[in-house]
């Protein structure tokens, strides 16, 4: 139908369809993409624990020298985000060019080639170098799986699984601060080039285990190749293709993709990323509206600070002067984070993500400012800094059981399939734009030979979680439960307050006018015969 008129959405349909059951073949597949959350939290993790490590400081700035200057740790740690924001930004063309898989196979090969520059260097030059280009490979990975995720995962547990590639992000934090406490005390170049090294085998396990992974059927039903679409569906819900399931939701799939052709314009390549931004903030079905939602959500999440606790906590804690081992405290942090994540497995999907968002983000805030008040009032207090660091590690609880999974679910949601892969895209560079910033003013801000703010910068990070509770209360819509075709639907008959009791009353497929795959399939093929 593209090009023709859009058609008018007023039938009423059958919505009491039942799904397919949910396979084992089906959690394995999603959980094994999970897994690229490791490689991208250990390289998000090591870099804390290098930039305290001696003989990397000595490296660095030279033999004298007991910590990294404020603008050489901010340049090392900030110039990954910069490479992911790019990365992520050119991986929504390769998604939709190449396909979602074969995009993540491709990030794991630069990521490759960035760390082998990493593990290299014996100075600034090439760590940075070696970090700007391993950027690029964890922009193409954390852009593109969660989308990869959310388009293969049956609707029950889409949460529970998307929300599985932020427990593997933890996981992966964890395992770099293991790794840096074990290697932090050798005197020689394999103190930090260990913690680099072994980031390698989380790229090889990803690229190798997601050649034998199936493609998204919606990248095949966007590119018209129906019947692989429908083959890669009956194995990813454990059908035959001919089976009901499997034919109403390619059904619903199809219908849906050709709606969205209908009413956004088709043109050349500028003109696909412009439709990302077609429409008004006021109009209901504006994709302008859902991708200032997926980019601002993702910014968000970066001004909770949690990374300034996984980026710069083992200085911080050495900062405060009555911590005798902080490469331990960061060790403690990162195991909060990751034994906290796996509670929204289940709350995603029974509290919603709405929910979990308000909630989450008024814990941090009460958290964060006990932190800043404590740090504040008795500084350089050794009972009052335990107190501080259990408090960090209740706030962390809160993003790891909320934001940090929650925020990953909702953008792979929320955009239509015509500009999902550039809308993920966008999303994911916003969070990475953010995440750079946050690295390149935060040791400015919190260094003694800089801002000194300590404890105070989490006046900050409290402030901007404030902000954080009072934009998902007006601005985060209800997904839970539904197709990604009904959150389309969803979002252009509901507001985000409302948005929980909003119920499916039609499906794309009636209101387009088929009832299954197998007929429409049949009906373009006629119409193709008639035209020759």
């Amino acid at each position: 139908m593209p090009g023709g008129a859009a058609p008018t959405l007023h039938a009423t349909a059958d919505v009491s369809r039942v799904e397919a059951p949910v396979t084992i073949k089906a959690y394995l597949m999603c959980a094994f993409a999970a897994f690229g959350g490791i490689f991208f939290g250990y390289d998000s993790g090591y870099i804390s624990g290098v930039n305290g490590m001696d003989f990397f400081i000595k490296t660095i700035d030279g033999p004298d020298a007991t910590a990294l200057t404020s603008w050489k740790k901010s340049l090392i740690v900030s110039i990954l985000s910069a490479g992911t924001f790019f990365g992520a930004l050119i991986a929504g063309d390769f998604a939709d060019w190449i396909g979602r898989k074969w995009t993540v196979i491709l990030g794991c090969a630069v990521f490759l080639v960035g760390v082998a520059l990493q593990v290299a260097s014996a100075g600034l030059g090439l760590i940075v170098a070696g970090r700007l280009v391993a950027g690029f490979g964890v922009g193409f990975v954390s852009a593109i799986l969660i989308l990869y995720m959310s388009e293969i995962a049956p609707r029950k547990v889409r949460g529970a699984i998307v929300s599985g590639y932020q427990f593997c992000v933890t996981v992966g934090l964890l395992l770099a601060s293991a790794v840096a406490y074990a290697t932090e005390k050798r005197q020689d170049s394999g103190s930090y080039r260990i913690p680099i090294a072994i980031q390698m085998l989380w790229a090889i396990i990803l690229a190798i285990g997601l050649f034998v992974l199936p493609e998204s059927p919606r990248y095949f039903v966007r590119k018209g190749k129906l019947d692989q679409a429908a083959g890669v569906l009956g194995r990813l819900r454990g059908h035959p293709v001919e089976s009901d399931y499997i034919q109403d939701e390619l059904a619903e799939i199809i219908a849906n993709h050709e709606y969205e052709m209908s009413v956004i314009p088709q043109g050349g390549y500028f003109d696909s990323w412009f439709n990302c931004f077609r429409g008004s903030l006021w109009e209901a079905k504006s994709n302008l509206r859902r991708t200032i939602l997926g980019t601002s959500l993702q910014m968000m999440q970066q001004w909770t600070g949690v990374n300034f606790v996984f980026y710069f906590g083992t200085t911080f804690f050495k900062d405060l002067g009555t911590i005798q081992n902080a490469f331990l405290i960061s060790l403690i942090t990162t195991l909060v984070n990751v034994c906290s994540t796996p509670i929204s497995f289940y709350t995603i999907e029974k509290l919603g993500r709405r929910t979990l968002l308000i909630w989450g983000a008024l814990g941090m805030v009460i958290c964060q400012f006990i932190v800043a008040i404590i740090g504040t009032v008795k500084p350089n207090d050794s009972s009052a800094t335990s107190a501080m660091i259990a408090f960090i590690c209740i706030y962390i609880f809160f993003f790891a059981s909320t934001w940090g999974p929650g925020a990953w679910v909702v953008i792979g949601e929320i955009f239509p399939l015509q500009i999902r892969s550039r809308g993920v895209a966008l999303s994911t560079a916003s969070n990475w734009l953010w995440n750079c910033i946050i690295a390149i003013i935060t040791p400015y801000m919190t260094d003694t030979d800089k801002g000194n703010m300590g404890a105070k910068v989490f006046y900050v990070w409290g402030s901007l979680c404030a902000c954080a509770f009072v934009y998902a209360w007006f601005l985060i819509p209800e997904t839970k439960g539904l197709t990604l075709e009904q959150v389309d639907k969803m979002l252009e008959e509901s507001t985000p307050r409302t948005s929980a009791k909003w119920v499916p009353h039609s499906t794309y497929a009636s209101e387009m006018g088929f009832k299954n795959a197998t007929e429409h399939v049949e009906k373009e093929r006629d119409v193709e015969k008639q035209s020759l």
